[in-house]
């Protein structure tokens, strides 16, 4: 079940920052509702990736995996400062790190989807 919700939440996060360049690109093709969609998709993206932080802190302490959680927690730092350089209209560091976000995203989806998650057992058992 909780190999199910993580795999689930996973998908939601990858489609929806995969949205997000595409609403960059609709804006920037003249059609300026594009921005509030890119908006809206940055706080849904961040959102998910918060909520993907928790179930990978469960998957930790249940699964004694802590991959997930470095995956997930590098990723919402890479979020939060794309998040913050957008508002700022820095885009020098937006879309480089929109960039990076995309690539960790995809690349995470890959591995959670293509490596099954066991349980690690302790050295003393």
């Amino acid at each position: 079940m909780l190999r199910s919700v993580w795999r689930a939440v996973v998908t939601a996060h990858v489609v929806a920052v995969f949205g997000q360049p595409v609403f960059a690109g609709v804006y920037l093709s003249g059609d300026f509702d594009g921005l509030g969609l890119h908006g809206t998709g940055a706080d849904v993206v961040t959102s998910l990736c918060l909520v993907q932080l928790v179930v990978a802190i469960v998957l930790w302490a249940r699964l004694r995996r802590s991959w997930p959680f470095q995956a997930t927690l590098g990723l919402a730092v890479a979020e939060s400062l794309q998040y913050v350089a957008g508002t700022a209209g820095a885009l020098w560091l937006h879309i480089p790190l929109g960039v990076f976000t995309v690539v960790g995203a995809a690349l995470l989806f890959v591995a959670v989807w293509a490596r099954p998650l066991v349980r690690r057992e302790t050295a003393d058992a």
